[in-house]
């Protein structure tokens, strides 16, 4: 059974606190939209679609307390809210969309004089419940396309070397997971010999949660660090790789976390299909290139220290971009849940 991040029930938002794992499993009650800012900001969720549907779960929350039944109020409040829940990672574009669509959303409900101040919180918060099932079912056919785009490439029956970066499982989504769905698909069909996972310095995922995910589920898995990647492409056969976005802009340039980049040149140089697996609410076509989107810079100490252990030299500057841009021409295609494309052609299906 998948690992479940996110606990919901009509009123009732938990969420695991994933900077405790892998020694440690706790849910944290989110009780409001301030709670949802901090637990997204603090990484205890991460992973792209899991803030997206974190932070307007959280709104939910929030709005089934309040008892104003005053549409053009809602309608002020919800917007502020929602523009402060995207400043909590600004990078992840799934947030940015979702509250654009909520947002409009709200202005039409406002607007509507048929709709009561009632059914204009019901049908705000349904839209926002919608998101955790849709979210399974995309990643579900994620897994599915980028299985058979993988297996494409593969004579008669053989399995499959697969390596990711980061988390991208069910701790980075609502369930099943986008480029973790992809391998699970794999070892579902019985194709997958082995997944190789970075550690994904230095906030390591790859080691905490990707690893905890792959031997939760009994999945054949090789951890490795991050600077190995190209002696594992060189001393054995590495299949493809299959990795996940935070946002991928209209020709196809995809940031993702940090050692990325180097990854796709790696496997551009060893012939190795590059993959990125990702939900159409990753795609900014608001952006023509990935040279626009923002990076987020993340503090000194997750890279100085280990808890609460010191592993650098004090008084050493670092830089620490929490994200990388992976320019499209590295990319052998997108796998989404609508099909599999070429990064240049991302926008013509949208």
């Amino acid at each position: 059974m998948s690992l479940e991040s996110v606990k919901y029930e009509r009123g009732k938002l938990e969420i695991l606190d994933q900077l405790l794992l892998p020694l440690q499993t706790r849910y944290i009650k989110v009780q409001g939209v301030e709670d949802g800012w901090r637990v997204i900001n603090k990484m205890q969720v991460r992973g792209a679609p899991a803030i997206a549907i974190v932070g307007c779960l959280s709104l939910a929350v929030e709005l089934l307390k309040d008892n104003s039944l005053d549409k053009k109020i809602m309608r002020q409040e919800i917007e502020g809210k929602l523009n402060y829940l995207v400043s909590a990672r600004p990078t992840a574009v799934n947030i940015k969309l979702a509250a654009d669509e909520l947002i409009n959303l709200a202005n039409t409900l406002s607007a509507n004089e048929d709709v009561s101040p009632e059914e204009f919180k019901e049908k705000f918060i349904s839209s926002i419940e919608g998101m955790l099932s849709k979210d399974i079912e995309d990643n579900k056919a994620i897994g599915k396309y980028g299985s058979e785009a993988i297996l494409k490439n593969i004579e008669g029956e053989g399995s499959v070397r697969v390596l990711t970066h980061c988390n991208t499982g069910s701790l980075a989504t609502a369930g099943y997971g986008t480029a973790l769905g992809v391998i699970r698909s794999l070892h579902q069909s019985k194709r997958l010999e082995r997944v190789y996972c970075t550690e994904t310095r230095p906030y390591n995922q790859g080691a905490r949660l990707t690893a905890y995910e792959l031997v939760h589920e009994k999945i054949p898995s090789t951890l490795i660090v991050d600077s190995m990647v190209a002696a594992l492409m060189r001393s054995r056969k590495i299949n493809a790789v299959v990795v996940g976005a935070d946002r991928v802009a209209a020709n196809g340039d995809t940031v993702n976390k940090i050692g990325t980049y180097q990854i796709a040149i790696l496997a551009k140089h060893h012939d190795v299909p590059f993959y990125v697996a990702a939900p159409f609410t990753s795609v900014d076509l608001s952006l023509a290139s990935g040279e626009r989107i923002k990076i987020e810079e993340r503090p000194d100490r997750e890279m100085t220290h280990i808890g609460e252990h010191r592993i650098a030299a004090p008084g050493i500057k670092c830089w620490n971009p929490s994200f990388d841009l992976t320019p499209a021409n590295l990319i052998t295609g997108i796998i989404t849940e609508k099909g599999v494309f070429p990064p240049d052609r991302i926008k013509e299906y949208k």
